[in-house]
């Protein structure tokens, strides 16, 4: 990765500047062209819903889950991907469309289950590649890992766009302290992500890792630690989210009784800041601010305004005359077109 010289004191860079490695830049290098992502929902469920693990849920999650529920409706992967697909192409001539099973935990199944589903989403025409939410703890880790074989297997069969098939997990590691992560319920610890990011990525899998800024007893650092655990690990891309008080969510009863509230604005923007500086130049950002869907969100209030929040970050950044990878790159700004 090239680097450019930080700008002279009293001059900076304009608004336009790349100063996070953005996945736009990767996917038109990767794919050679834009990519947009096609959601696609598989009908599974999540072992901290289903009684797996509990029935409680992570305390920040919308029972309704993030994807479409289209697949309870008794439509199909080929059927929504005929829904959206053709949408987006329309609108966006010559992007490449990525298949996204996004909704609870894509590979909480059964082995024969899961290869179904994989064997359905790699023969989508026109897909450039494919990107699964799932949990860390749903990869038969230590046990057999058929699971991550099974995706391995779907990774050679995709197309080869731009030289070699793509197939992403995303994974919810949300915070690398294990306090955190039991209060918040999430059912697993930090190791379970690590293990999971080694075994996926020995397989030619990227590994993209969710991290969530705000959540109850994390300290003021705790972004900066999570960041700090992932740059040792095999991981290729990162989602930023500030916590959300969703409608549903278990969190939502503590905000209610004024027990709990969520991030200002600018103490998000000065975490995600100090958590950019540290992540390592080469991990893409896919997300930087929580995207909450309509009628979902309690609070807080500005996370509703995803475009004054990336105008506000980028000026910061560039205020500050600061760049993802500033600690391992002080002098020079990484080059990300």
């Amino acid at each position: 990765m090239s680097t450019r010289p930080s700008p002279d004191p009293g001059h900076f860079p304009p608004l336009n500047t790349p100063l996070w490695f953005a996945a736009s830049a990767y996917y038109r290098r990767r794919l050679g062209a834009r990519a947009r992502k096609v959601p696609l929902d598989a009908g599974l469920s999540c072992p901290n819903r289903d009684g797996t693990i509990s029935r409680a849920g992570c305390s920040f999650c919308n029972p309704a889950g993030s994807g479409t529920g289209l697949f309870a409706q008794g439509v199909g992967l080929a059927e929504q991907w005929e829904r959206f697909a053709p949408r987006l192409l329309s609108r966006q001539p010559g992007v490449r469309l990525l298949g996204y099973l996004q909704a609870y935990t894509n590979t909480h199944a059964a082995p024969e289950r899961l290869r179904a589903i994989m064997a359905e989403a790699v023969a989508l025409p026109g897909l450039a590649g494919l990107c699964l939410g799932t949990r860390p703890d749903c990869l038969d880790i230590g046990a057999g890992e058929e699971r991550l074989d099974i995706l391995a297997e779907a990774l050679r069969l995709l197309p080869a766009t731009g030289g070699e098939p793509f197939l992403q997990l995303d994974l919810g590691l949300q915070s690398a302290d294990d306090a955190v992560l039991l209060r918040a319920n999430r059912g697993h610890g930090a190791e379970a992500f690590a293990l999971a990011a080694r075994a996926a990525a020995a397989r030619g899998l990227e590994v993209c890792a969710h991290l969530l800024h705000g959540l109850p007893s994390a300290a003021a650092d705790d972004l900066e630690r999570s960041v700090a655990f992932v740059n040792a690990l095999p991981v290729a891309a990162v989602k930023f989210h500030n916590l959300l008080v969703c409608r549903g969510a278990p969190l939502a009863r503590a905000w209610r009784a004024g027990a709990f509230r969520p991030p200002e604005r600018g103490a998000y923007l000065e975490a995600l800041i100090r958590a950019l500086e540290l992540l390592r130049p080469d991990i893409r950002v896919e997300r930087v601010f929580a995207d909450p869907a309509p009628g979902e969100l309690l609070a807080p209030d500005w996370a509703q305004d995803k475009a004054a929040n990336l105008d506000l970050l980028r000026r910061e950044l560039v205020r500050r005359d600061t760049w993802q990878g500033r600690a391992q790159c002080p002098h020079a700004r990484p080059d990300w077109t």
